[in-house]
């Protein structure tokens, strides 16, 4: 019989491309989403997509999970900035919601439970330091410190029964249905692309660790298929030792991908997170995982996508493509409430 899984996020960024790739390799994949974003899609797909519950992972139920066999959870506030405007908020969504869903998904038999974590758990790094899973974390953000607070609660719940499994991914970047314009290579492409021209707000000094957004779907998938006793309880780093980059060579990766882009370099920034982070322990947990994307493809890519949509600088900028914008955007009309709930049922259905 095929593995039933639920996936929360399914109309974000990852989410669009990781239904159908579940799907692609046998999976009988089902997905679950608020529908914030339902408004963006960047560009037509034939690839097939599976069915999508409407629903908030605050309120689901052991009845929505019954009959799943693992659950992937990516669906969260999703970057920085986002869980900075509103730290309590944040913590009530991503640590509350996500333990809520993991409750309900052990109560309902689905034994695995595979989470969307991320390496911004480190924080800051020594100039010279390579962090692995054995580093302390040093969290600088609330959306770093929800993470650190499920990775913690879920390992002391795991057992023969429950099997969770952390994926600390590096920063997301290439083409999705869903796109997102908030992360660092793809806002740099579409930089380059509508203007010409990439300004960089630091001297670009800091480093990030990248992967594919393709290449976390993989990640998902053999989690998902894995030995239970190869992925219980275990935190690893997702992406590869070749994808540490400062910022300023990303820049320049992505300038010599847009024929024509000019480079400008600022000055050194007060922000102060920069890492670098050492992807041997996939290798060992997932012994075929493989990235199979680099920065520079992941930059033709996107300008290959870009030159076929045509894409415009107000789609660029729409609110969509930037997780704060959107939100904001909902609040504003009082679509959604304070505690980012639909404000009523009918909203929730036309969304």
């Amino acid at each position: 019989m095929a593995l039933k899984v639920l996936f929360t996020g399914a109309d974000g960024y990852v989410g669009a491309l990781l239904g159908p790739y579940l799907l692609e390799k046998g999976i009988e994949a089902v997905g679950l989403d608020t529908g914030f974003y339902r408004k963006g899609w960047l560009y037509p797909t034939a690839a097939p997509r599976p069915a999508v519950i409407t629903k908030d992972i605050r309120q689901v139920t052991v009845a929505d999970l019954e009959g799943f066999d693992a659950v992937a959870h990516l669906a969260e506030l999703s970057n920085d900035p986002l869980g900075q405007q509103s730290p309590g908020l944040t913590h009530e969504i991503n640590h509350g919601g996500s333990m809520h869903l993991a409750e309900m998904a052990r109560k309902a038999g689905a034994k695995r439970f595979v989470y969307m974590s991320s390496c911004s758990v480190y924080g800051v790094g020594q100039p010279e330091q390579i962090l692995d899973e054995t580093s302390p974390v040093n969290p600088q953000t609330a959306y770093a410190e929800c993470k650190v607070k499920v990775e913690e609660d879920l390992t002391r719940r795991a057992d023969s029964d429950f099997e969770p499994c952390f994926l600390r991914n590096a920063t997301a970047y290439g083409a999705s249905p869903r796109q997102r314009f908030d992360i660092v290579l793809n806002d740099l492409c579409g930089l380059a692309w509508t203007t010409n021209k990439i300004t960089l707000q630091s001297d670009g000094s800091p480093w990030r660790p990248l992967v594919h957004a393709l290449d976390m779907c993989q990640a998902v998938w053999r989690s998902l298929t894995a030995p239970a006793d190869a992925i219980r309880g275990q935190a690893y780093n997702v992406g590869s030792n070749d994808q540490n980059y400062r910022v300023i060579e990303i820049a320049r990766i992505v300038a010599d991908s847009f024929p024509g882009c000019e480079l400008e370099v600022g000055q050194p920034s007060a922000d102060n997170r920069s890492y670098r982070v050492n992807f041997d322990k996939i290798q060992r947990v997932l012994p075929e995982f493989r990235c199979e994307w680099t920065a520079e493809k992941g930059a033709r890519q996107m300008r290959q996508v870009f030159e076929r949509i045509a894409m415009t600088p107000e789609e660029f900028r729409a609110e969509p493509y930037t997780r704060l914008k959107m939100l904001m955007r909902l609040r504003a009309s009082k679509l959604l409430d304070d505690k980012l709930f639909w404000a009523n049922p009918m909203v929730e259905a036309v969304a």
